[in-house]
C-alpha cells in the first residue's frame, strides 16, 4: 500500500495534467478497492443460474462490503493506520494538489481535475475523520472559500459546498475557522448574486440548514493525528490565502473554539442574511437531518 501511495503522491505533485489525473485515479482505485471489494459469493449463489435474480428483489449485484464491515477489514485498518502519519496522509496530498490546481487558472481540463480532487477529499475525510483537522488551519479553509468565488463554474461551487460540509461535520474547531475567515459572508454573497446558478443556490440553502444545526463537542480519537499539525512557519501563506485580513466574530467572553448553539449561529448569520428566523423555524419543523437534535 505504501508503494501505491508513493507513486500516486508523485503524480499528484506533477505540473502535467495527465500525470495529476493518473495520481487521482490511483487514489480513487485504492479507496474503491478498500470500500467496494467483493465478498465471496456463497455456494448456493454460485449454483443458481440467473445472476440477475438479486436485482429483481432490489439486492446489490455484487457482494460489496457494508460500511459497518470496514472496521474489521485488514486493508482498511492498514489504510487508517497509515493516515495517522504525515508521510502517507492522503488528505494532505489532495489539499496540496488542490492548491496547485487553483493557481493554474480556469479551463476545462483543470476544472475536471479540481472536481475529481474535491470528490476524493470528501471520501478521504469520511474514511479518516481525524484528517479533518487540516481544515482548522486558515490556509486550507481558505482554499475551499476561494473555490466559492463567482468566477468558478457551478459544478465546482456545488462540489466545494459538499466538501465544506464534510470538513465541518462534527468538527466545531473547523466551523470556528470558517466563521473567522468570513465564510458566512462568502456563502451569503454567492447566494445573493443573480448570476449564481439555481442548483448552486439550492446547495447553498442546504449548507445554511446544516450550518444552523447545534453543535456537540468533538470526541477525541484514540489515535490523534498530531503529525498533521505542522508549524505555521513551515506552511507559509498559500497564493490564494486571505489570512491577512481576518474578521473575527465577537465571542462574548467565550473561547472561539467552543461549540455554538443554533441561536448563536442564527445571530452570526443574521449579520449577512435577512429572515434567518424563517430558516431556523423550518429547520425545527422539517428536521432534514433528523429530529433527535431538538
Amino acid at each position: 500500500m505504501e508503494a501505491l501511495l508513493a507513486h500516486s503522491f508523485d503524480y499528484l505533485s506533477s505540473h502535467e495534467p495527465t500525470k495529476v489525473r493518473k495520481g487521482l485515479r490511483q487514489v480513487e482505485g485504492l479507496l474503491a478497492q478498500i470500500c467496494l471489494s467483493r465478498a465471496k459469493r456463497p455456494v448456493s449463489e454460485k449454483r443458481g443460474s440467473p445472476r440477475a435474480s438479486p436485482v429483481l428483489f432490489g439486492a446489490p449485484q455484487s457482494g460489496c462490503k457494508a460500511l459497518s464491515e470496514l472496521r474489521d477489514d485488514p486493508a482498511f485498518r492498514e489504510f487508517f493506520k497509515l493516515q495517522d502519519g504525515f508521510q502517507w496522509n492522503v488528505a494532505m496530498r489532495l489539499v496540496t494538489c488542490l492548491e496547485h490546481l487553483l493557481g493554474r487558472g480556469s479551463n476545462g481540463t483543470n476544472d475536471l481535475l479540481i472536481l475529481a480532487t474535491l470528490d476524493l477529499i470528501q471520501g478521504v475525510l469520511l474514511l479518516h475523520p481525524p484528517s479533518k483537522i487540516l481544515f482548522a488551519r486558515e490556509i486550507y479553509m481558505n482554499l475551499l472559500l476561494d473555490l466559492l468565488d463567482p468566477i468558478n463554474c457551478p459544478a465546482i461551487q456545488s462540489a466545494t459546498l459538499l466538501t465544506l460540509v464534510t470538513a465541518l461535520l462534527d468538527h466545531p474547531a473547523n466551523t470556528r475557522t470558517f466563521e473567522q475567515l468570513d465564510g458566512l459572508l462568502t456563502v451569503t454573497s454567492l447566494f445573493k448574486q443573480r448570476s449564481t446558478a439555481r442548483e448552486v443556490k439550492l446547495k447553498l440553502v442546504e449548507f445554511l440548514y446544516f450550518y444552523l444545526m447545534p453543535e456537540t463537542a468533538m470526541i477525541s480519537t484514540s489515535a490523534p493525528s498530531t503529525a498533521l499539525q505542522r508549524s505555521p512557519s513551515k506552511l507559509g501563506a498559500g497564493p490564494m490565502s486571505r489570512s491577512a485580513n481576518v474578521s473575527r466574530p465577537h465571542s462574548s467572553g467565550r473561547s472561539s473554539r467552543d461549540t455554538r448553539t443554533t441561536e448563536e449561529k442564527q445571530s452570526l448569520l443574521g449579520r449577512y442574511l435577512n429572515n434567518v428566523e424563517d430558516l431556523v423555524e423550518d429547520l425545527k419543523e422539517t428536521a432534514p437531518f433528523g429530529a433527535t437534535v431538538y
